[in-house]
């Protein structure tokens, strides 16, 4: 079965609940990936270093013998990695049919030699052409769109956050940013909340939120500074949400000292 290329808008869409496998270095994946990837080194960070040194230094060919090298030894449990992959996602699924997504940096010799073993062994293989740099530049596309938002706007303490969850619960088209940026936007925002994420992997998560609703519908979104912790909302999203009508939530300061304190 031929291993089927795809690009970037399809690979997202068709990948959505199956089995995605990032073949990048541990440090790769771990500063930014695709939301629902799982980490599948074809090289540990140590590896990648060498190889790529011999390919600066040397050659393309001196780089793939190197890589062989460490390629090798690791066919067997690859496979057998991605069958135990296979088997828990189709338990989780109910389904009994799995497409295998690759991908590496730049779609090249990482991602297409483990897209050549799996496929080799009967695995439906589909790849990620042009690999994660691809997708990146199609995130970053995604704030370029015009969205149709509506800020729900207020003073700390607000319920901003409760009204959101309401709305998401009324089956509304809502986007937590402090939620995916693990940060609540004040003072004491990172209290009690999980390590932020990069930037990268903020806009990551981000830019899967915005491809999962229709640009014409209605997105509710809480009003935010462009700093939410760390990370910021990137510039083009945060001219639309200036722009954007403001739901302004007024209540008394007795009544957001209750909420402040139940949130933190």
């Amino acid at each position: 079965m031929p291993i089927h290329k795809i690009h970037t808008s399809e690979f997202i869409s068709s990948s959505k609940n199956s089995l995605v496998i990032d073949v990048r270095s541990p440090s790769e994946f771990n500063h930014a990936h695709i939301p629902n990837a799982i980490s599948f080194p074809l090289f540990s960070d140590e590896e990648r270093k060498i190889v790529g040194t011999a390919y600066k230094q040397k050659s393309r060919q001196a780089a793939i013998k190197l890589g062989l090298d460490y390629f090798g030894v690791k066919m067997k449990p690859m496979v057998e990695q991605v069958e135990k992959l296979i088997a828990e996602h189709q338990l989780k699924t109910n389904s009994n049919q799995t497409t295998i997504y690759v991908h590496c940096w730049r779609g090249g010799m990482r991602s297409g030699v483990v897209s050549w073993l799996l496929d080799l062994y009967g695995f439906k293989v589909c790849q990620l052409v042009g690999g994660y740099k691809a997708y990146r530049n199609y995130v970053l596309q995604q704030f370029e769109n015009k969205y149709c938002f509506k800020i729900i706007g207020g003073k700390t303490g607000s319920g901003k956050t409760f009204i959101l969850n309401e709305l998401k619960n009324e089956m509304q088209n809502t986007i937590d940013l402090e939620g995916l940026a693990h940060h609540k936007g004040s003072a004491f925002g990172a209290l009690n909340q999980p390590p932020q994420p990069t930037q990268e992997q903020f806009e990551n998560n981000l830019a899967q939120k915005l491809l999962e609703i229709e640009t014409e519908k209605i997105i509710f979104l809480e009003d935010e500074s462009q700093r939410i912790g760390t990370v910021n909302i990137p510039n083009l999203m945060l001219y639309q949400m200036r722009k954007a009508e403001v739901l302004y939530v007024d209540l008394p300061f007795d009544e957001r000292l209750k909420h402040i304190i139940q949130g933190y």
